[in-house]
């Protein structure tokens, strides 16, 4: 391979490996919401998945997540118990945002990733949303993606347990590939038309959503389109998390998904592939800001919200 094929693996072991342990929230970070949706904690109540060695908590790396959704009036608490009826019985909406299969370092998991969830939490979940639940689903790069893959496939999605990124070993090899960030847009409809995207009003209306690296995904045709991948994308499909070389598989996936929504029976279920996007952080000694608070992403505390409020039934 070129000289970009290195570069590239570098900056990736960079990024993923040394800045992912260094990802903090960022507690400064406060958006004004102009008209919240609920009257304070009197919103639905929103459980955060964390049963599942969850890369993302509400006292960690969501935290911005939380503290949005409660001043826009949601109820937000911790769920720390695995999926059956009695424990999705008390949420009106459940979130999970990067379920691992253990708390071991992601280039130690065997190949293919193991699945977070036991097979009867996914049919206990599934069931859920088809009797009323709203589910926001949300899993990010390799072995994240893996990892919640059959919960997603009880809906008819299909995670792909790779790397997207733009361009790579395709039409060109750009060694700042990781560095660009990934910016969805109304204006080349890669941000889809849908009312998430409008809002309640114009002032909630979104034109641009960043994302961080992350998945692309294959959803069914009764799922409406958000995000969708631009075509000189492709994934990167190594067997180890962040272990690249000449021999790994890179599969194109222009036109993929990385954001969707779809009804299922009596509920709604909402799927996206990156999850930085939903939170704000600060990485390493320079404190980096990465996800709502980072340059390109000035809009994605609205596109949470509007999720949101589509998933609550407000949109």
């Amino acid at each position: 391979m070129t000289r970009g094929f290195f570069a590239i693996t570098s900056a990736v072991l960079a990024c993923g490996v040394t800045l992912a342990a260094q990802q903090v929230p960022d507690r400064a970070f406060r958006p004004t919401v102009e008209s919240p949706a609920y009257a304070v904690g009197k919103g639905p109540l929103v459980c955060l998945d964390e049963a599942h060695a969850n890369f993302h908590t509400l006292e960690d790396r969501f935290w911005a997540f939380g503290e949005l959704l409660r001043r826009d009036g949601y109820a937000v608490r911790a769920s720390r118990v695995k999926f059956d009826a009695p424990s999705l019985a008390g949420c009106s909406i459940l979130v999970i945002s990067n379920a691992q299969p253990s708390s071991a370092a992601w280039d130690t998991y065997p190949y293919p990733t193991p699945s977070a969830f036991a097979s009867a939490e996914v049919e206990a979940a599934h069931q859920w949303v088809r009797d009323g639940g709203r589910l926001l689903l949300i899993a990010d790069h390799m072995p994240l993606a893996g990892a919640a893959a059959n919960l997603a496939a009880a809906f008819g999605v299909t995670f792909l347990d790779g790397f997207a990124v733009e361009g790579f070993g395709v039409e060109s090899e750009r060694d700042a590939a990781f560095a660009k960030p990934t910016i969805f847009r109304t204006a080349d409809e890669t941000l889809r038309p849908h009312v998430i995207i409008r809002g309640r009003n114009a002032n909630e209306s979104v034109a641009t959503v960043r994302t961080f690296t992350g998945q692309a995904f294959q959803a069914p045709a009764t799922a409406e389109p958000l995000l969708v991948v631009p075509p000189t994308f492709i994934a990167l499909m190594p067997k180890t998390a962040w272990r690249f070389g000449p021999e790994t598989r890179r599969v194109p996936v222009g036109g993929w998904l990385q954001g969707a929504v779809m009804r299922v029976e009596s509920g709604r279920a909402a799927f996206f592939g990156e999850a930085a996007m939903f939170s704000a952080q600060v990485t390493g000694a320079e404190r980096v800001p990465m996800g709502m608070n980072a340059p390109g992403a000035e809009q994605n505390f609205q596109f949470v919200l509007n999720v949101m409020h589509w998933l609550s039934g407000t949109l």
